[in-house]
């Protein structure tokens, strides 16, 4: 029988630690991460030309970019897991 002590608790919880952060790195970038900096970009660029370049239908007409960034990188997420489903689901 396998007594824990302070020493052993705090190694295990450093290792897990350890491994969260190493499965954080491994973790590829989504597709919808440089769509969301476009979506804000969008957004600030609509702000500029509302407010600063007082061109109220320019603003609105980019302001309207970032739903639709949006809304195409979730529905090509969807796709994609629609795909890995039809597929069949793995554990490997």
């Amino acid at each position: 029988m396998t007594t824990l002590t302070e020493s052993d608790e705090s190694e295990s919880e450093s290792e897990s630690e350890f491994d969260e952060l190493e499965a954080l790195e491994e973790t590829p970038l989504s597709s919808g991460d440089p769509v969301s900096v476009a979506a804000a970009l969008s957004v600030a660029y609509s702000w500029y030309l509302f407010y600063l370049k007082e061109d109220k239908v320019a603003g609105l007409f980019v302001g309207l970019w970032a739903p639709t960034l949006l809304g195409a990188a979730a529905y090509f997420q969807q796709k994609e897991l629609y795909a890995k489903l039809e597929k069949g689901l793995t554990f490997a």
